[in-house]
């Protein structure tokens, strides 16, 4: 059985609670609940990860890209929060792995401060979902299980 990691970067853990008039009322934990429903409509695993860790998520990406290499695994489901506006190292760990990244934002980030409006995913991405809250979640799950 194939499997599709979701990884979450910084500040993910506190949804339910930070700024919930932006990302919400769902909890990590209930995100974490919708993705294992819709992997296993597509008869997948999931792995789901969240740190606030930069060099946890490189390393994360790049695991993800020697596994699928292998065959086990479809690809990612990437919400690397702030780090998207920042992070080369990421941008760097995506191209160099070969992984197949669905970009996800929560929030429209073109809609907000100016500096969310850059992404060094996005180069690098198969496709970029926001705006849909923790809907796009499924939304990205499902995309990725069209291109497997």
């Amino acid at each position: 059985m194939k499997t599709i990691l979701v990884l979450n970067g910084p500040n993910l853990n506190l949804l339910g609670t930070r700024e919930p008039a932006v990302y919400g009322a769902h909890t990590l934990t209930n995100v974490e609940a919708l993705c294992d429903a819709e992997c296993a409509k597509f008869g997948f695993k999931m792995d789901f990860r969240q740190s606030n860790h930069e060099g946890v998520l490189i390393d994360a990406v790049q695991e993800a890209g020697r596994a699928q290499a292998a065959g086990s695994l479809i690809g990612i489901v990437f919400n690397a929060g702030a780090y998207t506006h920042t992070s080369v190292a990421l941008h760097d760990a995506v191209k160099g792995s070969g992984v197949t990244v669905i970009e996800l934002h929560i929030s429209n980030v073109h809609a907000r401060e100016a500096f969310r409006h850059h992404s060094f995913l996005s180069p690098v991405a198969k496709g970029v979902i926001a705006g849909f809250g923790v809907a796009g979640y499924a939304l990205a799950i499902s995309a990725l299980a069209g291109m497997s």
